[in-house]
């Protein structure tokens, strides 16, 4: 078993060099495969003797502001966070980029709305990458999701606003982000083997899959085994 994180960065453009456009905001853009942040070509997958479980996820989070008293102040931040300008020299009222992390098993949407609907998931405000000061997690993905054997899985984040359009750029305008003003965070465990059927058998018992209980079945067989 081996624990894992992966950060995915929106400023990171993809293997022919182009950059978000403000077609794909509103859009849920995998992180593994959709063509920016990283270059990854196939998408998450377990093998047949693999067993996955995501236990983090994360997104850059976002604030509502006073537009009126931050554009008197001509105020660039709040809260660590660039505030929204567009068109040029006014304030949108929110600062970050309005961002949602979803998880897909094959495809289903994880987070739905009460009546089974898909959504963008769970807002960077309540699950924010990086932590800091100004913004403190409030969610915490329990229970873990399973990835069973040879699903295919997927991170996706979906953004809203960008503080890099000018006025006057046109729909389909290029907008080069910063490092660090769209992403995205994961930490996942993955089992292997014999362990992955320990993990397998642990989710027929009801016990939670993590690397204690997995050891701990472990020892009940060594002492069953010598017993």
């Amino acid at each position: 078993m081996r624990s894992q994180v992966y950060e995915w960065d929106a400023s990171r453009t993809n293997v022919s060099g182009s950059a978000m456009t403000r077609t794909q905001f509103g859009s849920a853009l995998s992180i593994f495969v959709g063509g920016f942040g990283n270059n990854i070509t196939k998408p998450a997958e377990t093998t047949a003797t693999q067993f996955c479980v995501i236990e983090d996820i994360a997104v850059t989070p976002s604030a509502f502001v006073n537009a009126q008293v931050q554009a008197a102040a001509d105020s660039k931040t709040y809260r660590g966070l660039p505030t929204i300008s567009e068109p040029a020299n006014t304030v949108s009222g929110v600062a970050g980029p309005r961002a949602y992390v979803q998880i897909r098993i094959n495809t289903t949407d994880y987070f739905l709305d009460p009546d089974n609907v898909g959504n963008d998931g769970v807002p960077g405000t309540a699950s924010p990458y990086p932590r800091s000061v100004n913004f403190q997690p409030c969610f915490n993905l329990y229970p873990d999701v399973y990835v069973l054997p040879g699903q295919t899985w997927d991170v996706r984040v979906t953004a809203y606003q960008s503080n890099n359009y000018p006025a006057g750029n046109a729909a389909g305008a290029n907008a080069p982000l910063t490092a660090g003003q769209l992403q995205c965070f994961v930490k996942y465990t993955l089992y292997d083997g014999p362990d992955a059927l320990i993990a397998n058998k642990l989710l027929e018992m009801g016990i939670s899959v993590n690397p204690g209980n997995v050891d701990w079945y472990k020892r009940t067989l060594i002492q069953s085994q010598g017993m």
